[in-house]
């Protein structure tokens, strides 16, 4: 694997870090942690002299200009319909979609993320539960995955404000009753809870604007 350099500009101890252990010393269970890998150690230095804020919003925008043109999904349209899902040019290319749908409200769950190009690159499916608890799951899966990755200047795009709400509270409060249909569901859920007040994250989460933007492009299209 790779040698790795880790840039901690928020928490315990600031500066650069030479493997993961060390800077997730710095950054684990740290309010406001901001933190991000690089390739080489110019870079990291480079990064860490420019600020967290300015590093990041100099990312986004040149990835941003550099795939305006060429960084636009579309679903396949038919000889009468118009294309779906065309991406605005400000959304970065670092991005990741969620979405969830439920047959009935509780009913069969589902909840998926997709990337830029539409590819599909988690999904789960439940016996019962609600759409918010989908959006909320796909969220906290989406965040569990970059920082596995180690994506940390990702974004992550949701059509949903209660999960939003839920995701700031690191608590689903849903009213969705316990019993043996529901037992995975809580169970992803209590790992979800679990997973938000023990780690911490910078990975923008940002309301997707459906009424001037169309559907989100993870959407099950089942309206």
């Amino acid at each position: 694997m790779a040698k790795k350099y880790y840039v901690v500009w928020e928490g315990r101890e600031k500066g650069i870090f030479e493997d993961w252990a060390s800077c997730k010393k710095q950054v684990d269970n740290f309010s406001g942690a901001k933190y991000k890998s690089f390739e080489d150690k110019t870079s990291a230095e480079n990064a860490l002299k420019l600020g967290a804020n300015d590093f990041f919003k100099q990312n986004i925008t040149k990835k941003t200009q550099e795939n305006a043109s060429t960084k636009k999904l579309e679903t396949s349209t038919s000889q009468n319909t118009s294309p779906q899902h065309i991406l605005p040019q400000y959304i970065p290319q670092d991005s990741i979609f969620v979405d969830a749908a439920c047959s009935g409200n509780p009913g069969v769950m589902e909840y998926r993320g997709v990337d830029m190009e539409g590819n599909v690159i988690f999904y789960q499916k439940f016996e019962e539960g609600t759409n918010n608890i989908g959006e909320f799951l796909a969220i906290v899966h989406g965040l569990a995955l970059l920082q596995k990755q180690e994506l940390y200047n990702f974004t992550i795009f949701t059509d949903s404000r209660t999960a939003l709400s839920w995701i700031k509270q690191k608590k689903a409060k849903t009213k969705l009753a316990q019993n043996s249909n529901t037992e995975k569901t809580f169970e992803f859920l209590q790992r979800a809870e679990t997973w938000l007040k023990n780690n911490t994250y910078q990975n923008p989460i940002i309301k997707w604007d459906t009424e001037n933007m169309g559907e989100i492009p993870a959407d099950f299209g089942r309206k």
